[in-house]
């Protein structure tokens, strides 16, 4: 149909769109829910050459940043990378004895995921290691079937295995393109589990700190509190010293990095300064002699294959998957969210897919050569993003410092004291307290802020799955509640204007005698359809109620703007059907403004829109209120004069529903 002028004065209206066949309509529609990126795009138009170098390119990322690699960028990368490998070679020891794994497997688990990440991954700013949460939550699964006192090489192929488990689950994510289902989690609720997680982490590490030798399994705050102040007898003060004292200078240079970014060395330089001064202590005074506990000895050599060694026997094989597909998750959220914000810092995209894959394949290959879960770590990948990187090339330098540290360096470690290992992680573990962002939800977002606060408390007072689980299940529920609950306004007139705005909002908006405009502010689906459908029919009431206190006419139509309304079910169609069948009862007439090309299909294909009438939808709820103020007010010249407007004032959508 032909639009009038925009000069022209008479209302248009708004045209059904020719039906699709369905596969159409279906591929479209999978097309941008799994591939909004359009990852082909760049194959067409061109040679079958160039197609293959394009294909390489984008499976394998590091064959498109590598040809225009140079020296500049190499300075800037080994630069950043032997600045990582002196924050990954303590934090990689310090999180294996977080997971209860040998220390050595922390060394192992900082070579080859690195190598791999930096083949595959697109960001130019991850350095890739373990993540102290993600070990927490692998000790908290497996400890409950497998005492790694007990039986340590039964604990340590379960760990193994379940790294494996988790690289498949990745991957697959990435392959599916179904990156998607790890943003369910809401900001708020990972905002919570990770401080609650960073929470229970630094409290396990009194352990450490005060030299204890038994603690409880448990790591809910109450179970660690009790553990910790029934042993008092116990506590090492050689331990508690040397605990402290090297806590206060990594957070010491961690404030004084805050003040001036010239210091930032300082803070990334502190985790290995701490190391070796510690170590030297130990050394000299053989405080180990007097209770201190140290790591001992440490292997020299490469990661040794473990295929071998991963478990698939049935009596483990649940528990491995389900610890697997969980600390997966976490990591991915992790990682990814990381990523993200410093490509965003960089002005640079990142392809979540690829970075699930890329995850997927470092934590397989990590599985069989005696690696546990690794990921990006937001803590490691700013000191990463502080020191300068330029590429992925940064990764590869690390790898490489910690090969020669394990085939040259490790009988150094002997004498590292375990309080050290200890302040190190609550070290890292104090800046994922994010507390400010906690106040921010306060101020922003209330349901929100007591989203992170229930995921915060259930890790705390409950364990770190219970804390996952209260996370993901409010992320839920309120996903569920708006969708099933969304919002319907009463709109109003803007004065001097034809613009119209909520009236909660903008008190100056009035009503039009006579006619009430709705706004419906969400798709009309199974879960939300009879809701609509009762809030409409109140706010005609209560519209009515108000109408008899001012004196004015009773109304006479109800428009309803479906603007917001992208899509319609079946469950949504029979509501606007008895929608319009009880106003229509009660002597309204059902008026549409500016629905959607979606809506207007499902519309014309149940008939519903044939009993609206097509010449009650229009452009714009402003030419919708005019239209009906004519109608109203030429009622005593007859429906005559009604039908003529109808009629001559703008071209029927109904000529365009062939």
């Amino acid at each position: 149909m032909d639009y009038r002028d925009a000069s022209d004065e008479t209302p248009h209206r708004v045209p059904v769109p020719t039906q699709k066949p369905f596969h159409h309509t279906l591929s479209l529609n999978l097309k941008e829910t799994f591939m909004p990126d359009d990852p082909f795009r760049q194959f067409r138009n061109q040679s079958p050459y160039r197609r293959f170098i394009l294909a390489i390119q984008y499976l394998i990322p590091i064959f498109e940043w590598a040809p225009n690699y140079t020296f500049s960028f190499l300075k800037s990368d080994v630069l950043a990378g032997i600045t990582i490998a002196s924050v990954a070679i303590p934090q990689g020891i310090s999180y294996a004895k977080l997971a209860n794994l040998p220390p050595i497997l922390g060394l192992y688990s900082n070579f080859v995921p690195p190598l791999v990440y930096a083949v595959m991954g697109t960001s130019r700013d991850l350095a890739i290691g373990n993540f102290a949460v993600a070990s927490l939550l692998l000790a908290s699964l497996l400890v409950k079937e497998v005492s790694p006192t007990e039986n340590p090489l039964l604990y340590i192929n379960l760990a193994l295995t379940s790294t494996f488990f988790a690289g498949i689950f990745q991957a697959a994510l990435g392959i599916l393109r179904l990156g998607f289902l790890v943003d369910l989690l809401s900001h708020s609720a990972i905002v919570g589990y990770m401080s609650g997680a960073a929470t229970v982490v630094s409290l396990q590490q009194l352990k450490g700190i005060m030299g204890l030798k038994d603690f409880t399994t448990e790591t809910d705050v109450v179970s660690v509190m009790k553990s910790v102040f029934t042993q008092t007898h116990h506590w090492k003060w050689e331990a508690v010293v040397l605990g402290c004292v090297f806590l206060f200078l990594i957070l010491f240079t961690r404030y004084l990095s805050q003040l001036n970014k010239k210091f930032f060395w300082f803070a990334a330089a502190a985790p290995l300064t701490s190391i070796i001064l510690a170590s030297l202590a130990v050394y000299l005074s053989r405080a180990d002699k007097h209770g201190v506990q140290v790591i001992g000895e440490l292997k020299k050599g490469l990661n040794p294959l473990s295929f071998s060694s991963l478990t698939f026997d049935d009596k483990y094989l649940m528990i491995s998957i389900k610890t697997g597909i969980i600390i997966g998750i976490i990591s991915l959220a992790e990682g990814i969210a990381a990523g993200r914000s410093f490509a965003f810092f960089k002005n640079y995209n990142i392809d979540g897919n690829k970075e699930m894959i890329a995850f997927g394949l470092m934590n397989l290959a990590g599985s069989v050569t005696s690696c546990f879960l690794t990921t990006g770590p937001f803590s490691r990948a700013a000191v990463n993003y502080n020191a300068g990187c330029k590429t992925a090339m940064s990764n590869i330098v690390m790898a490489i410092a910690v090969m020669l540290t394990l085939l040259l360096l490790t009988p150094l470690f002997f004498y590292t004291p375990l309080a050290v290992l200890s302040a190190i992680i609550v070290g890292a573990m104090i800046g994922l307290v994010d507390y400010k962002a906690t106040i921010h939800l306060w101020k922003v977002d209330k349901i929100d802020f007591f989203t992170c606060i229930g995921a915060y408390l259930g890790v705390v007072f409950g364990s770190v799955e219970i804390g996952l689980l209260i996370a993901v299940t409010i992320s839920m529920l309120r996903l569920l509640f708006f969708v099933g609950r969304p919002r319907t306004m009463l709109l109003g007139k803007i004065p001097d204007s034809t613009i119209f705005r909520r009236m909660d909002q903008y008190p100056g908006a009035h009503s039009i005698p006579g006619v009430i405009v709705l706004r419906i502010d969400a798709p009309i689906l199974f879960p939300n359809a009879s809701y609509l459908k009762e809030r409409v029919t109140r706010w005609i009431n209560e519209e009515e109620e108000k109408m008899v206190l001012k004196g004015h006419p009773e109304l006479q139509y109800l428009i309803i703007d479906m603007g917001a309304v992208s899509s319609m079910d079946t469950s949504g169609v029979n509501m606007m059907s008895e929608i319009k069948n009880n106003i229509e009862i009660r002597g309204l007439k059902l008026v549409l403004a500016n629905p959607g090309s979606e809506v207007l299909k499902k519309l014309k294909m149940s008939q519903i829109l044939e009993k609206i009438g097509a010449e009650w939808i229009y452009l714009t709820v402003s030419e919708a209120v005019e239209a009906c103020k004519y109608l109203i007010e030429s009622c005593n010249g007859g429906s005559t004069i009604a039908e003529n407007y109808i009629d001559d004032s703008a071209t029927s959508i109904s000529d365009d529903i062939v």
